[in-house]
This record gives structure tokens, C-alpha cells and sequence, in this order.
């Protein structure tokens, strides 16, 4: 069983935690049926095993697990998107595409991503999600056109040699690949820097080359990091990038190793990890893989139908208790209506009679007696 957690499983334990507090607090203190509290605690553990998001691998078998770091240095001056690859699309899909073949072909591997035009950016540091790289990548925009004043083809090699540098001090066992990407353009006036410090600490990589002889035109890209309708223009014309083989060449002589020039339709020749870093690992995660999430969720479901039952006879219970109370009441006014009213029975012909007959006998005899004589 494999565990794919929608968040960090320590974050899950601290926001489930407070809740299991409460309900252990209630089941020694609350008084009552305690068997809800139990079936509540159990709801709280299923939702807890349903965001670990647990699962059955579709199968295993040996996979190559690469034991190096690699650090990919990529430029991303306004030539980049030059659109002579693949009959007019940007260089920079084929950039993508074959740092995403350099991440296939070295599993386990540690990536670093540089990206270099007027300066040079450590963009990722070394880490073991490729996810990460190729999601860098995916956002990643050339140097705004308006600001681009030149640039040189060697700019990122201290930081590169620096980079490699913190990784053999961290890590002395691991191997060390560098893959250069880029079209060898230099702009800068100045002659490009040297890679021969960073040589050293290179085990292996390539220099791969992207753009063609004949070149091909750059759009201009904006402050907001993207690319407009308009191209560049030198000197009243379309402005071309076009590839220096020559350059490229020199760089891979300097890192130590072999350049690959880079089209659309041929595949890309990516050297063999160093056999000191390479082992391999039984996995459990190839192919397709069984969700469980939805057991626990029918678990949790089941349960808030039991609450959901239990509300329903408390709140029937409370209306049952509310109708005795107003019966007594409404057959005494049942009992009221069947009777005449005093009002009624005062001004009624009997009652007219019975005040003639109480006047009289409240008469006074000396009255009588005093009238007659």
C-alpha cells in the first residue's frame, strides 16, 4: 500500500488533533450516551485516512535509481525564442522538451536550474522534485526586449562553478552533470568568460546547441513577461539570431563535454550516468494505482447518516413533549364554548324574574307597614 497525501501528514495530524482532543474530552466528561462520541472519533479517524489518500500500486519492478546531482544552465536572452525550431516555433519549446527527456533518463537525481542573459539566477537550487524544474521552466520568459542591452554567453560560470562546488562539499559521493542549453550567440562585446573552473568538479553532461544557420526572428517581449505580436527589428530590418556552433564547441570543451547540436527531429543523445551513482530499487508505484480514498469516504458517509437519524427522533421526541401541555388548555376551551356566557344567562327572561323575585324579598316590612297606614 502506498500513501499520496493531499497535505504533509504532520500538517493533517495538527489540524485533526484538536478535534480528537475535544472528543476524548467529552467521552470521559459529557454525560449522556457515550456511543456517539465513539462513533464520531471513529468519523474523524476515517477523514483523517481518507486525505492520507492511501492506495494499492498497479504493479513493480526494478527501477533506475541515479545517485547525482545535475545542474542544467539555461539561456534565456530575448534569442531563446527565436522561432527556427521546428519549422517556426520558439527555441524555447525545445528547451523544455529535452530538459523534461533529462529528467526521465536520471531518475532520483538531485536538479538545479540557472538561467543566465545580462546576469546570471539560480533559479532551483539542487532538489529531488522534477516537478519543480519543469514547472520553473514552464513559467520561464526571456529578458524583457527594452532592457536587454547585450549579453554573454559565459556569464553563469562562477555561479555554475559555485553551484557545483556546495554540492561536492555537501555530498563528496554523488556524481556531478552539467547540460548547457543555448544557442552560443554572444552580443556582449567582450570575449565570453572561461568554464574551466567549474571542469573539476564535472563528471559528466553535454552542451546542447538549439537555433539554425539561417536563424530566425524574435518577438518582443514585454515588462508583464510576455511575448507580443511585434518582432525585433536592427537597423530598420527583421532582426535573425542565428546559432555559433563555434562557441558552443568551446564551452563544451571547457565543462569537459560533448556537444549536441539540436533539432526537432532527431532524437536527443543524453550521456550514461556515472556507474559509481547508479543503483537500482525495487519500486511500487509503476503503473496505475487502486484509490481507497473512496472506502473511508463511504465510512464517513454512513456515519452522518446516523447523526442525521438521531437528530430527526430528538427534534420528533421535543415536538411530542410540546403537544401535552397545550391539550389540558384547549378542552377547557372546548368545555367554555358548550356554555352559555354570564353575559347570556343575566339577560335572559329567567333571569329577569330571579332579580323581580331577590328585589322583593330584599323589601323592607316597616316600608310596607309605614305605606299603609
Amino acid at each position: 500500500m502506498i500513501l499520496q497525501p493531499v497535505l504533509n501528514p504532520l500538517l493533517l495530524v495538527l489540524l485533526c488533533a484538536p478535534v480528537a482532543a475535544a472528543i476524548v474530552w467529552a467521552l470521559v466528561k459529557v454525560r449522556g450516551p457515550r456511543w456517539i462520541w465513539a462513533l464520531r472519533m471513529l468519523m474523524l479517524l476515517a477523514a483523517f485516512a481518507m486525505l492520507l489518500r492511501p492506495g494499492i500500486p498497479g504493479g513493480s519492478s526494478q527501477t533506475l535509481a541515479t545517485d547525482t546531482d545535475v545542474v542544467i544552465a539555461v539561456d534565456t536572452t530575448a534569442s531563446i525564442v527565436a522561432e527556427d525550431w521546428a519549422g517556426g516555433k520558439p527555441r524555447l519549446d525545445g528547451v523544455r522538451a529535452d530538459v523534461q527527456k533529462i529528467v526521465d533518463e536520471y531518475p532520483g537525481a538531485r536538479f538545479a536550474l540557472i538561467t543566465f542573459d545580462a546576469t546570471a539566477q539560480l533559479r532551483l537550487p539542487l532538489t529531488t522534485d522534477a516537478t519543480a524544474l519543469i514547472s520553473s521552466l514552464d513559467v520561464l520568459r526571456p529578458e524583457v526586449t527594452a532592457q536587454s542591452r547585450g549579453s554573454s554567453i559565459g556569464v553563469a560560470n562562477e555561479l555554475l562553478a559555485k553551484t557545483l562546488q556546495s554540492a561536492a562539499k555537501a555530498a563528496p559521493d554523488r556524481a556531478r552533470m552539467v547540460f548547457y542549453l543555448g544557442d552560443g550567440e554572444q552580443t556582449s562585446q567582450n570575449e565570453p568568460e572561461s568554464f574551466g573552473t567549474a571542469q573539476k568538479y564535472v563528471d559528466a553532461g553535454a552542451v546542447l546547441g538549439y537555433g539554425t544557420v539561417d536563424g530566425g526572428p524574435m518577438r518582443i517581449t514585454t515588462g508583464r513577461g510576455a511575448t507580443g505580436s511585434e518582432y525585433i527589428e536592427y537597423q530598420g530590418q527583421e532582426a535573425h539570431s542565428v546559432i555559433d556552433e563555434e562557441n558552443l564547441g568551446k564551452i563544451a570543451d571547457q565543462l569537459g563535454v560533448e556537444y549536441e547540436h539540436r533539432t526537432a527531429d532527431a532524437e536527443i543523445t543524453l550521456p550514461e550516468a556515472p556507474k559509481t551513482t547508479t543503483d537500482y530499487a525495487e519500486s511500487g508505484e509503476v503503473g496505475d494505482v487502486v484509490e481507497l480514498y473512496w472506502v473511508f469516504a463511504l465510512i464517513i458517509v454512513l456515519l452522518l447518516g446516523v447523526e442525521l437519524a438521531r437528530a430527526t427522533m430528538l427534534v420528533t421526541r421535543m415536538r411530542g413533549l410540546a403537544v401535552p401541555s397545550s391539550a389540558p388548555e384547549r378542552g377547557a376551551q372546548r368545555r367554555d364554548e358548550g356554555r352559555p356566557s354570564s353575559r347570556f344567562a343575566r339577560s335572559g327572561p329567567g333571569s329577569r324574574i330571579l332579580s323581580e323575585e331577590r328585589s322583593d324579598e330584599t323589601k323592607d316590612p316597616r316600608r310596607d307597614e309605614g305605606g299603609g297606614r
